[in-house]
């Protein structure tokens, strides 16, 4: 069954096209004080070869604005083409007009209504950054956080609320104000002449069932393409399994045009682990398919070797590391599925319903393993080097059945 997606308007991002009938993009940002040109070249290209097709930077400082140009040729000179994004907070009124090379050279802008500025300077300072925007042609992300709401929004809000004869729950007014802030700066950005077709809106919400509930209402009340994260989810499987909670409803109600997973990073861990876990959650969901997926038994008491484990794990780091030529050389290819099974139980069943697949010996089973490619027996592996043989089958498999690309 496939998920009927909600109609949004298309938006180019660099030559990145979201929304309308574009496929669900998966988006990261990099750690890097972007004033540090090498560190931050370096990450945005790891992030792109991981899959990110569109990346968020921190411009923050004026000697970040004036790194940006410089990153972007950088990247160019590599052959990274992907968009960079600049994040702005508090300054990108000033840093936006200050370094127009930096605002040229970005294919997007994230403006954060809720610290744009305060009281009397919030409205022309946010002008400022539209018109920016409309002078290089710009898309623009209205990005709304829960944890920098616009409080003068948010006050009005619970103070009607408090007032009204039937007040409701603070959380259900807190979700309004999150909503308003967004569609509020959003009709505000067409009014100073940013059109409809460069405009992209955010609700980032850190827990699971407000970002579900915002997301839904929000979908409801306007058209423009919708980013997904859940925001400050955290670090390891807690980051993982929640922002797959978050987004997975949402995505499933076809709701949502590009994805981020913010993951904590462990120290020193790599930050392209947010990419693949985005990737990973669209393409379990049939949503998308980056690169051939890996099934693989948990183990049991029929698999006390972990002999299996060790060959799905060798496996699955094989595909990764050819994906990227594979991508290059062969259409499709994302699409394989290989199954590495640990006993005799599933292992042919599983094997036979991917595209190649071996069943490996369990506890007390002979020391043989079968192969089937494409639903039948092709071969039986025995001897040491199991699984040697098997990836050289999946490298010719790969070979003979998907079509090289044309150039």
């Amino acid at each position: 069954m496939s998920v009927q997606r909600r109609q949004s308007i298309a938006v180019d991002v660099g030559g990145v096209r979201i929304g309308g009938d574009a496929p669900i993009r998966v988006q990261s940002m990099t750690n890097t004080d972007t004033a540090d040109i090498d560190a931050t070249v370096m990450q945005v290209r790891d992030l792109a070869l991981a899959g990110s097709e569109l990346v968020r930077i921190t411009v923050n400082t004026e000697e970040a604005a004036a790194a940006v140009g410089h990153i972007r040729e950088r990247l160019d000179r590599l052959g990274v083409t992907v968009p960079l994004v600049g994040d702005f907070h508090f300054n990108g009124h000033r840093l936006l007009t200050r370094h127009p090379a930096c605002a040229e050279a970005l294919a997007k802008y994230r403006i954060n209504p809720g610290n744009v500025g305060r009281g009397s300077r919030r409205d022309p300072q946010f002008a400022a950054m539209i018109e920016v925007a409309c002078e290089h042609a710009k898309p623009v992300r209205i990005g709304v956080n829960w944890g920098s709401l616009d409080q003068a929004l948010l006050t009005d809000l619970m103070d009607r609320n408090a007032a009204s004869a039937q007040p409701r729950d603070t959380r259900e007014v807190m979700h309004e104000a999150v909503i308003a802030s967004a569609l509020q700066s959003a009709a505000r950005a067409r009014e100073l002449g940013l059109p409809a077709e460069r405009i992209v809106i955010s609700c980032k919400m850190s827990g699971v069932q407000d970002l579900i509930a915002v997301y839904t209402a929000l979908a409801a009340q306007c058209d423009y393409p919708l980013h997904l994260g859940l925001t400050e989810a955290g670090m390891g499987s807690k980051g993982i399994v929640a922002s797959t909670a978050g987004m997975a409803v949402l995505l499933q109600q076809g709701i949502g045009d590009t994805i981020r997973v913010s993951l904590t990073p462990e120290p020193g861990g790599d930050r392209t682990r947010e990419v693949i876990v985005a990737q990973e959650m669209l393409q379990t969901m049939g949503l998308r398919a980056f690169t051939p997926m890996v099934i693989a038994c948990p183990g049991c008491g029929r698999t006390t070797s972990t002999y299996f484990q060790e060959l799905a794990q060798d496996i699955q780091s094989h595909i990764r590391a050819r994906m990227p030529e594979w991508r290059r050389q062969y259409s499709g290819v994302e699409e394989m599925t290989v199954a590495v099974m640990g006993c005799v139980v599933n292992g042919p069943g599983e094997s036979k319903h991917a595209d190649i697949g071996i069943s490996l010996p369990g506890t007390g089973e002979r020391p043989v393993a079968p192969v089937y490619v494409d639903g039948e027996r092709a071969v039986t592996l025995k001897g040491d080097d199991i699984a040697g043989e098997f990836q050289q089958m999946v490298e010719d498999y790969v070979a003979s059945r998907y079509a090289p690309r044309t150039a």
